[in-house]
This record gives structure tokens, sequence and C-alpha cells, in this order.
């Protein structure tokens, strides 16, 4: 291909014993819908991922990518990344052997994911990592460990998806050691994740693999997160978790905890009736301290210990708004640290204020 050109791949069943890849920019890549042209990769020999993309300013768009040894679609150092009507999927259901992601676009700006399905990812079905000016919307994310996630990324906008039957439907991340840390302004609105429920299957030593199933969202070591307008029911251990990096890290540029989180104007359906006591430490921990009545919502409430001595600055507060009968759960970390047999607390007054909202993200030529 040259640079300006249109590949149409017409409607078959093609099978793939080499990974491809794509160096050229300025092209586009098109079958004729996701379920009419299908690259397969299952008899696949050499090729780390299904399908590499390394240039710019490139739109694959209505096929679908099967069975890949590795990642189903790869995308590295990308200036202007176009993926829309696109679907990934491993056909032998949730399995540890299976790629860990579907969609995979790092080290990326100006990306868009738009009206894509990704299904049996053992890490994420649509993962955006160390990355800037994202969008994510109108697709759909299930029976994966993690259905969508945003890691180590600034300024996001994942909206009006679909993340079901998956162990965790959607995860906003930063993880040290990695060459861009900080993830902040992440706007998760008008989606619904509903009823994951799938066992862990992420293989051993993986991060994910510490995440329980049944897990509506979780926010990770982010600042600058709005979660609104979400429809979070039939997660069986927590519909919305906000928590800090718990392991230990020797990287000194790394801060773990949330900062500036708002939550607002969500709706919550039934959570925590199965929870998941056998993976991470999660569940364990918000069983044991909420006595078994698992709450909507869960803070951990690790934050440093200047903030415990002086409290927690205003412009850094986690800030919600819902409705009262919505239950909320937080560590009380000093109570906690010195042994009280009751270190909750469940008042949401202290955590109401004014919401600023983030301002969208804005792609050029979308």
């Amino acid at each position: 291909m040259n640079e300006g050109d249109t590949l149409v791949i017409e409607s078959g069943y093609y099978e793939f014993e080499d990974g491809l890849s794509l160096d050229v920019s300025n092209v586009t890549i098109k079958g004729e819908g996701m379920e009419k042209t299908i690259l397969d990769f299952k008899n696949q020999q050499s090729g780390a991922q299904g399908f590499l993309v390394t240039s710019d300013k490139v739109t694959l768009r209505d096929f679908a990518i099967l069975d890949a040894k590795g990642d189903a679609l790869k995308v590295i150092g990308s200036n202007g990344i176009n993926m829309i009507n696109l679907r990934t999927e491993w056909t032998g259901g949730p399995k540890s052997t299976n790629g860990a992601y579907g969609f995979y676009p790092v080290e990326s700006e100006d990306v868009l994911i738009d009206g894509c399905v990704a299904i049996g990812a053992s890490d994420a079905g649509i993962y955006v990592g160390q990355s800037k000016n994202i969008i994510v919307r109108n697709s759909i994310a299930q029976y994966n460990v993690a259905g969508i996630e945003i890691e180590n990324s600034y300024y996001a906008d994942v909206y009006n998806n679909l993340a079901s039957h998956n162990t965790a439907g959607i995860l906003v991340f930063d993880l040290p050691d990695l060459p861009q840390q900080g993830g902040h302004h992440i706007r998760v609105f008008d989606n619904k994740s509903i009823d994951n429920d799938t066992d862990n299957f992420a293989p051993e030593g993986n991060i994910v693999g510490e995440v329980p199933r049944g897990t509506g969202i979780i926010v990770m070591a982010n600042s600058d997160v709005e979660i609104f307008d979400n429809l979070m029911s039939g997660n069986g251990t927590v519909n919305l978790s906000i928590v800090s990096y718990s392991d230990e890290t020797d990287d000194p540029n790394y801060y773990p905890h949330p900062k500036r989180i708002q939550v607002h104007s969500n709706t919550y359906g039934p959570s925590g009736f199965d929870p998941d006591l056998e993976t991470g430490d999660l569940a364990k921990a918000l069983y044991e301290i909420s006595n078994g009545n698992m709450p909507d919502i869960f803070w951990d409430g690790v934050v440093p210990i200047s903030q415990m001595v002086f409290g927690q600055p205003e412009d850094e507060k986690l800030i919600m708004e819902e409705e009262n009968k919505v239950s909320f759960l937080t560590i009380s970390p000093i109570k906690y640290m010195l042994g009280f047999t009751n270190p909750t607390r469940t008042d949401k007054k202290e955590f109401k204020g004014v919401i600023n909202p983030l301002e969208p993200i804005v792609i050029d030529g979308i």
C-alpha cells in the first residue's frame, strides 16, 4: 500500500498463518462488515499479534479478527488511529491461553474506538494504554477479564458502551514502572456495566488477575476522573470501587492514590450478592469490613500520611452526588491503623461538593 490508498477486503473467510502488519500512514483498510469479512488466525504460526499497526492516520473498519495467537489488534505509537465497527474474538470461550488484548493501542494519540466488539481477551477486551486524546464509544465488551480499560492515559471519554459478562466491566488504572504515568482527565459516562459474572481467567501474575469477579467499575490511582450517568447493576461483588495501588513499588515517580474523583447521577442496581472472595484482596477486605453488607460504592480510604494528619486538600477530595438510597462505604484510615473493630464510615455528607464537569475530548477530524 501507498499513502492515501484504501484497501477493500471483500466478504469472506481469510485464514492466516502469519501475523499482519501495517507501517504506511494515511491509509484505510475496510471490509464489508464485522460478520462478513473475517480474518482468522487460529492456525497462526508466527507473529506476536494478529494485526500490528505502527503508522499514523490509519482507519480500520468493518471486519473481524478471530483467535489471534497473541493480541488481536495492536497499535504502537500511532498519531491518529480509527478503529470502527471491528470485532475481535477468541471463539473458544474464556481461557487463560487466549490473547491478552482485543483492541490494544499504546503510546498513541488521537485514538478512536467506535462501534467495536471485543470478546474473550485474557486481560482486556478494549485497552488503551499510555496514550492521549482517546474516545471509546458505542462498543461492546463481553467475556473478557476486563471489558474496557484505560491505563496510564490522559484525556479520555468512555461512553455509550456495554460491558457485560466480563470479570470486571470498566477499569481506569494507573500503574508504576511505565514511561507515562499519572493518568488524568478521564470521563466515564452513559455506559452500562452490568452482569459482570465471568470468573477471572487471567494468566497467573497479571495485575488484572487480582480483580474479583462481579466488579462494575474500578478507578485506581488516577486523578480528575468523572463518572456519571452510568448504569451499574448485576455485579456480584461491587458496582463501583475507588482504590489506591496497594502493591509495593520502587518507582519514585509513581503516585498511588486517586484524587479529584467525581461520582454523580449514576443508576445502581443489585450488587454484592455473590462476592468473589477467592480472587485478590479487594472483595475479601470489603466483605470483612462491611460484615457482609456489601455497598454500591466502595472507597478504600487510603491516603498519604499527611492527609491523615492534616486532612484531605479541598481540591483533591472525592466528591459524590448520588441519591441517598445509594450505599457507600469507606475505611477510616486512622481508626483502621489503631485497630478499631469497626473502622467504617457510611456518611456521604462530607463527600458532597460542587461538581466541576471535565471538558469533552475532541479529536481532529472526528
